[in-house]
C-alpha cells in the first residue's frame, strides 16, 4: 500500500475535502485525486464517498483511515526517536487533564518537565471529557473515571474521595443533612451531565445506596464549584484535593462522612494510544508523571487518599 497514498487519504478525511487537503499539503488538487485513485485500485474498494458539501468515508475506507492514523503515528515516532538519538530530548507531546485536577497538581508538574525539557513543547489541553484520543490528537490523556476502556494503555495514578460539605452558615439557615438520599432536598454544587440529573452514589458500611439530584450550580471547572460552595449556594460534592485547604482552616464542613461517596469516577488514570513506537518525548512525560505525580498528589490531598 502506498504510504503517501494513506498520508494523503488521512489528511482529506481530517479536513473534509480534496481541495482542503491539497491547500494543507501544499499541492494541487488533481494530485491529490491521482494519488487517492491509485490507493483505491490499490485496495480494490472504494475509499471515500463525495457528498454535495464534503466527502466521507465508506466502511472500508473507515477503517483504512483508522489504520493509517495509527502507521502514521508510529513512523512519525521512529523519525523523531532516529533524529533524536544522542541529542537532548525533543518533539512535542499534546496532553489533556481535568481542569481542576490540571490547576491544582499538573500545572507545576508539566512545568517542572518542561523547565527539564526545554527542547519539548507541551501543548496542554484543559478537558474533562472522555474523548478519542486519536481524533483529539491526544499522546496523553488524565482522566477521573471508574475503569478504562480496554483499548487504551492505562495506569493508574491515585484514588479520588469526594467529599460532601457546605460553610456553616449555609448549614444553620438551611439544616444538615445525616442521610445520602437528604441531598435531594438540598440545592448541590457539582459537575454534572447536561440534561440529565446527577446520580451520586454512597456506601456505608456494607449498605450501597444512590440518589439523584439537580444541581444549583454546575460546571466543568473544579474551582469555580469550589468557590460557588464557599461563597454558599449549595452543598458542594467536590474531590478532597479541591477542597483540602478550605477544610482544614474550617470554612467548609464535612457532611456526611461516613459514606464513601462516588460521583463519575473513583480513580485517576493516565491513558495513552497503545504503540510500539511511541515518541521519545511522549514517554519521558509519561515516566516523569508516574515519578513526581504520588508526592505531589500527597500534598494536594493532605497526606489523605
Amino acid at each position: 500500500m502506498d504510504l503517501n497514498g494513506l498520508r494523503i487519504l488521512v489528511r482529506i478525511i481530517d479536513t473534509g475535502s480534496l481541495s482542503a487537503a491539497a491547500r494543507s499539503l501544499k499541492t494541487t488538487r488533481s494530485n491529490i485525486s491521482y494519488h487517492l485513485r491509485t490507493l483505491e485500485a490499490s485496495v480494490g474498494a472504494q475509499l471515500l464517498r463525495r457528498t454535495t458539501r464534503n466527502v466521507e468515508p465508506t466502511h472500508i475506507g473507515a477503517g483504512v483511515y483508522e489504520h493509517g492514523k495509527n502507521i502514521l503515528r508510529e513512523l512519525d515516532a521512529a523519525t523523531a526517536f532516529v533524529s533524536s538519538a544522542g541529542r537532548s530530548l525533543q518533539g512535542a507531546v499534546r496532553i489533556s487533564v481535568p481542569t481542576g485536577l490540571g490547576n491544582v497538581v499538573f500545572s507545576e508538574l508539566l512545568l517542572e518537565f518542561r523547565r527539564q525539557n526545554p527542547g519539548v513543547a507541551i501543548d496542554v489541553v484543559f478537558d474533562n471529557r472522555v474523548s478519542n484520543l486519536v481524533a483529539e490528537r491526544v499522546d496523553i490523556a488524565v482522566r477521573i473515571i471508574s475503569a478504562p476502556t480496554e483499548s487504551l494503555v492505562a495506569t493508574k495514578l491515585a484514588d479520588i474521595e469526594w467529599v460532601v460539605c457546605a460553610t456553616r452558615a449555609f448549614l444553620e439557615a438551611q439544616g444538615r443533612p445525616t442521610e445520602l438520599r437528604q441531598l435531594a432536598d438540598f440545592p448541590v454544587v457539582c459537575s454534572a451531565a447536561v440534561g440529565q440529573k446527577l446520580k451520586i452514589a454512597g456506601a456505608r458500611g456494607q449498605k450501597a445506596e444512590s440518589v439523584h439530584v439537580e444541581p444549583v450550580v454546575r460546571s466543568d471547572n473544579s474551582p469555580f464549584l469550589y468557590e460557588a460552595t464557599l461563597a454558599g449556594l449549595g452543598v458542594g460534592v467536590l474531590p478532597r484535593f479541591i477542597l483540602n485547604e478550605a477544610l482544614a482552616a474550617g470554612l467548609l464542613v464535612p457532611l456526611l462522612e461516613d459514606y464513601r461517596i462516588s460521583v463519575f469516577g473513583s480513580k485517576i488514570f493516565m491513558l495513552a494510544m497503545p504503540s510500539r513506537y511511541q515518541a521519545a518525548a511522549t514517554k519521558a512525560l509519561a515516566q516523569f508523571i508516574k515519578a513526581r505525580f504520588p508526592a505531589r498528589w500527597a500534598e494536594a490531598v493532605g497526606g489523605k487518599e
